[in-house]
């Protein structure tokens, strides 16, 4: 203090003897005018050389021993913003000594540069928590994390801040007591900030309960959001659909909703198959000693069936978890005998995971027939992969299933009655196309549906 006050008095000495050989008159108001300019004018050079100064050293250490969080701090003009502080500082330092008491001028010069000196501080600390931000969240474990609403939070509390400082050295009250008197605007504030107020307390449960991250798949059921979450701020979150449209949420949307988040399917390594056929019940027919031989050409329903016929002659069927496996099927039939091969063709899949839940299981019957289901989990969880794995597993079901002598329903088509009709006239079945597989092969049982009670269904034997 005594330094500055040594630099003023020696600047207004200056200033007198100046004016006093310009007008040859002393003017307390002039010398006051003219000092107050001076100080200006130093304050404003002084803050340029410093500036120049800090940004030449900070730019030469960032070029010999920059680290990632330097260079961030220079790229943002961090520097450059707190040199800002320096012209204020000189003016509040020097200008009071050109004044004598507290005239209300003066008063109003310090108040601009208390103002100007928080907000540099502020605005500076801001700049620095986004620099922050970028860098922290390029680190693998932070990457997804929806930091980005908790940093814009803590910078919405800076600001707040400053504005209340503000107004507290405008009206020259006590921040405190400015605070507590705006609890009697509070129902007003909520009416008016109401999508800010619950976009603010959304953003906090979403980060602090890690609802959703950058990079999850998300569904909003009943809404037109079905993709890829790219940014999640205080008030909005952004997806990007599959269709690469962008749809904006407000945050509040998410916790107050229903929100279906995948990023559990992802993360445990295996993604649903349930899909299913549906069989004709015409087609489900007991199984003849003469059709488990044949079944038993199959390699890999040999193990199954004798190990079943062997439980049969002990007197003792299992069928649970610890049967050796001989769960999800039985041989009393050629539908349990095919849930039988389908499990042992999943169980047996590369792309299947074993550890998961597995099962071929029978629906309840539909007017269309009797629907069997495959329940797994692939153990890819790329889109384009786990379909080509379901459709080829879809596609095997399909082609396998007439082997066991079961034909899957579908309703006729146009081409069907033009088939039927061709044959009722009398062409041959090989002058015809799209007859359906096995129907008409040589060697075919035809049922008799005027025998209400058959004494021992046959089952046909498809051929080789």
């Amino acid at each position: 203090m005594n330094k500055a006050y040594e630099i003023a008095d020696r600047l207004m000495e200056w200033v007198s003897s100046l004016l006093l050989r310009i007008t040859g008159e002393t003017s307390s108001v002039w010398n006051s005018v003219v000092y107050g300019i001076l100080v200006f004018v130093i304050a404003i050079v002084v803050g340029r050389i410093l500036r120049a100064i800090v940004i030449y050293a900070i730019h030469r250490l960032v070029r010999y021993r920059g680290s990632n969080l330097l260079k961030g701090l220079v790229e943002a003009h961090v520097f450059t913003r707190i040199t800002h502080i320096i012209p204020p500082l000189v003016i509040l330092a020097l200008l009071p000594f050109a004044f004598h008491g507290t005239p209300a001028f003066l008063r109003l010069i310090e108040k601009i540069c208390w103002i100007y000196l928080l907000g540099v501080l502020v605005f500076s600390i801001n700049a620095q928590l986004s620099v922050f931000w970028r860098i922290y969240s390029r680190r693998t474990a932070l990457r997804d994390r929806p930091m980005k609403g908790m940093i814009q939070i803590i910078k919405g509390l800076l600001i707040g801040f400053w504005v209340i400082v503000t107004v507290s050295i405008l009206i020259e009250r006590s921040p405190m007591a400015l605070i507590t008197g705006l609890g009697a605007f509070a129902a007003v504030l909520m009416l008016v900030f109401k999508d800010s107020i619950l976009g603010f307390v959304a953003g906090v449960q979403l980060s602090q309960n890690d609802i959703i991250r950058n990079g999850d798949w998300i569904v909003v059921p009943g809404g037109a959001v079905n993709g890829v979450v790219v940014d999640v701020s205080l008030d909005t979150v952004k997806v990007q659909n599959f269709d690469n449209t962008i749809v904006t949420l407000p945050p509040y949307s998410l916790v107050s909703g229903e929100v279906q988040n995948w990023r559990g399917m992802l993360t445990s390594g295996g993604r649903r198959i349930m899909r299913s056929f549906t069989i004709d019940l015409s087609t489900v027919k007991f199984c003849t000693p003469e059709f488990l031989e044949k079944m038993k050409e199959m390699a890999i329903l040999r193990d199954f069936i004798e190990k079943k016929e062997a439980q049969q002659q002990a007197g003792k069927v299992e069928n649970t978890q610890n049967s050796l496996g001989l769960v999800n099927g039985t041989i009393e039939t050629n539908l349990g005998l095919f849930r039988a091969y389908m499990t042992l063709y999943l169980q047996q899949h590369k792309f299947i995971a074993g550890q998961m839940t597995l099962m071929v299981r029978t629906l309840d019957p539909t007017d269309n027939g009797l629907p069997v289901q495959l329940y797994c989990f692939s153990n890819n969880t790329d889109w384009v992969s786990y379909e080509s794995i379901q459709s080829e597993i879809f596609e095997h079901y399909a082609a396998v299933m007439p082997q066991f002598g079961l034909y899957p329903f579908q309703n006729p088509s146009s081409r069907d009655y033009i088939n039927a009709a061709l044959l009722t006239a009398g062409r041959r079945p090989d002058e015809l196309w799209g007859i359906p597989v096995g129907t008409m092969e040589p060697g075919a049982v035809k049922q008799d549906r005027s025998v209400t009670s058959p004494p021992t269904p046959q089952p046909p034997i498809p051929p080789k």
